[in-house]
């Protein structure tokens, strides 16, 4: 554990980050060691250890080989939903990786090349974003449960040399065929990758051949394993793409050397986790914890890690979290507080939790979306273990704001706080002029440049957008697109997006990519969707739709129309199931629908009526809509009742 106490080291990160982050630099290996640690680009951006050569992949399995830990387990794949449990050690992993590596260099992938990477949460997912590593090229995994349609638009931004891809994922009670969802988008998509690169799970799922498919198997035993290629430490590792307010995805970068040193740090520091310790992100690897803390993280800093398909419930109950912890002895884990919230409500007293040895779990580190009081407290209650709330951001790919367990002095919890900014993170909360906040008010959660390494360089493909979306608004701040404030001792306090995106069990969507297809109804004039509190979720979107003059169609019909236009563009992921038709919608005067006053009212939550609002008895009217479908607050105050 760090010597130092965490006022020391974090002062130290903002007043002289060169050094700072030099040093943490040389607990990773390179080829070539950089000189210093902070630059700017040919943009005027910040970049981190120019000059500097590695390999990530290199770093994730040859580098522990070669010290000795061949044999180590370094991945667990545990998969209730089919039964199986499999363990690789660094060795094996290893040969899987570079055989791989091997067989996508025999089909043309170069350094620098992307590859999109469609797969279930098995081990061949791991594999496939290693082996792009360990070529140089460019992965971009994108989330299995995506529609082709969401599919094609990032084949079109990523254009991919090749697609890797798996027959199936399977649901708690269903086969979900990817193949045919992969033919499907790269039909509609403009760009054509060279191959497709299909792995066979035989669980009788469609599986279309087409004239460029290659079978993984196939690939695997004509393929010669090759070694790491050198990658500067400013070149992309891969392209992570997050809703957007435009309903186009932003196509987040995560460079090689910047990500490697922060990764390493966050291990130790943030997490508290020692190496050859077992660490558990009950995550996918589609969204950013998968990325930073099923793969690379842990990998990197010599832990084992554990890749988990399946659910928190009904996989085969409540008690699948608590068996994998005792199975694997898990030291620490990290999770969402959606899955808590779903255990909680299968077993609110925690007995399954008492079958188990839970002996090894140290801490469980909460993150993705809103953690309520009841679920932080319920399971320090149950699990008996420090349950630490923190907050990031795809953008930055490694916490924020956190309670760092790796100092020997770690800070009371104070529920909705995520505690207080980590090492390298100078986070402020900014009023609209660009002044700084006072403590206890609120404003918008910035943090002031440079960001530390790990975070964004840029955007793929569009630095207009990512100068735009970020580093606009505050002239020397990153603006997280988050609303907050900072109290007398410090402690940051998250209240919620600013602008258009919703968190639905940790899924970031985009409510203006949702209207896009609701507005798309025949027989819908205008809409809006916003995101509504919800016990389970976090957030769940809510559609509300004017209708055409003349449109005689019923409530529950355009519901189930709607909803399943949404689950075909978006997919189930965008779980909107409510569809409201309305007279008229609240608006400025300027034509503007004021989706923050929809949402206060959804969320029984106080507001103040904007004065430039064009007819304030319209909110009286969405208040009765609301009461009588029962939505919100209103359906939370009917069960209450009851």
């Amino acid at each position: 554990m760090a010597e130092v106490n965490y006022a020391q080291e974090f002062k130290r990160s903002i007043k002289d980050p060169e050094n700072f982050w030099m040093d943490q630099a040389s607990n990773i290996s390179w080829f070539q060691k950089p000189q210093r640690a902070l630059t700017k680009d040919q943009n005027g951006f910040y970049r981190w250890f120019k000059g500097g050569k590695l390999n990530t992949c290199y770093l994730a399995l040859d580098v522990h080989i070669e010290n000795g830990r061949g044999e180590d387990i370094a991945l667990i794949y545990d998969s209730p939903v089919t039964q199986s449990i499999e363990k690789y050690t660094y060795l094996e992993l290893r040969d899987q990786v570079s055989r791989l590596a091997g067989g996508m260099k025999r089909l043309g992938v170069e350094k620098g090349d992307t590859v999109i990477i469609y797969m279930p949460m098995i081990p061949q997912a791991v594999i496939s974003m290693l082996a792009c590593a360990r070529l140089g090229a460019v992965h971009s995994v994108v989330f299995g449960g995506f529609a082709p349609h969401e599919l094609a638009i990032r084949i079109d931004d990523a254009k991919p040399k090749l697609i890797i891809t798996a027959t199936s994922g399977i649901e708690v009670d269903r086969i979900i065929p990817y193949k045919p969802m992969v033919d499907e988008a790269i039909a509609k998509s403009t760009h054509k990758p060279d191959h497709v690169i299909v792995y066979n799970r035989r669980m009788g799922a469609v599986r279309p051949d087409q004239e460029n498919d290659i079978d993984y198997a196939t690939l695997m035993k004509i393929a010669d394993p090759v070694r790491c290629i050198e990658v500067d430490a400013t070149d992309p590792l891969y392209i992570l793409y997050t809703s957007g307010t435009t309903g186009k995805p932003k196509g987040i970068i995560r460079d090689n050397g910047g990500h490697a040193v922060a990764m390493h740090y966050s291990m130790k520091h943030v997490y508290g986790v020692n190496p050859r310790e077992v660490f558990w992100a009950a995550s996918d690897v589609g969204w950013v914890v998968g990325h930073s803390y099923i793969v690379y993280a842990p990998l990197v800093y010599g832990c084992t890690t554990v890749l988990f398909e399946g659910k928190p419930v009904r996989t085969p109950d409540a008690s699948t979290f608590w068996r994998v912890i005792s199975d694997h002895e898990v030291d620490v884990m990290f999770t969402a507080p959606t899955a808590i919230r779903a255990i909680k409500k299968e077993d609110p007293e925690g007995e399954f939790i008492k079958q188990f040895d839970m002996s090894r779990l140290r801490y469980l580190f909460l993150a993705g979306e809103r953690c309520d009081v009841s679920t932080l407290n319920w399971a320090g209650e149950k699990l008996n273990v420090p349950v630490i709330d923190h907050w990031w951001q795809t953008e930055t790919g490694w916490p924020i704001v956190a309670n760092m367990m790796g100092f020997n002095e770690h800070f009371d919890v104070k529920p909705g706080s995520a505690t207080q900014a980590v090492c390298g993170y100078d986070v402020q909360i900014l009023r609209e002029d660009g002044s700084e906040a006072e403590r206890g008010e609120e404003g918008y959660v910035t943090v002031k440049l440079p960001l530390p390494p790990g975070t964004l360089p840029n955007l793929w493909g569009d630095t207009e957008r990512f100068i735009k979306g970020y580093l606009n608004k505050f002239d020397g701040y990153y603006f997280s697109g988050d609303g907050g404030y900072i109290d007398e001792d410090g402690y940051v306090f998250i209240t919620g997006r600013v602008d258009d995106i919703i968190n639905v069990a940790g899924h970031r969507l985009s409510t203006a990519e949702m209207e896009e297809v609701v507005a798309k109804h025949p027989d819908v004039a205008e809409c809006c969707v916003v995101g509504i509190e919800d016990d389970l979720k976090g957030q769940i979107p809510l559609a509300i739709a004017v209708l055409k003059a003349g449109a005689c169609i019923e409530s529950f019909q355009l519901q189930s129309e709607v909803v399943g236009d949404v689950r075909k563009e978006i997919g189930p992921v965008a779980s909107l199931k409510k569809v409201l038709i309305a007279e008229r919608l609240p608006k400025t005067r300027s034509g503007k629908i004021l989706r923050k006053v929809i949402r206060a009212i959804a969320d029984g939550k106080e507001f103040t009526v904007p004065s430039t609002i064009d007819d304030p008895e319209i909110l009286n009217e969405i208040e009765k809509l609301f009461q009588d479908q029962m939505v919100g607050s209103f359906e939370k105050k009917v069960k209450q009742s009851n």
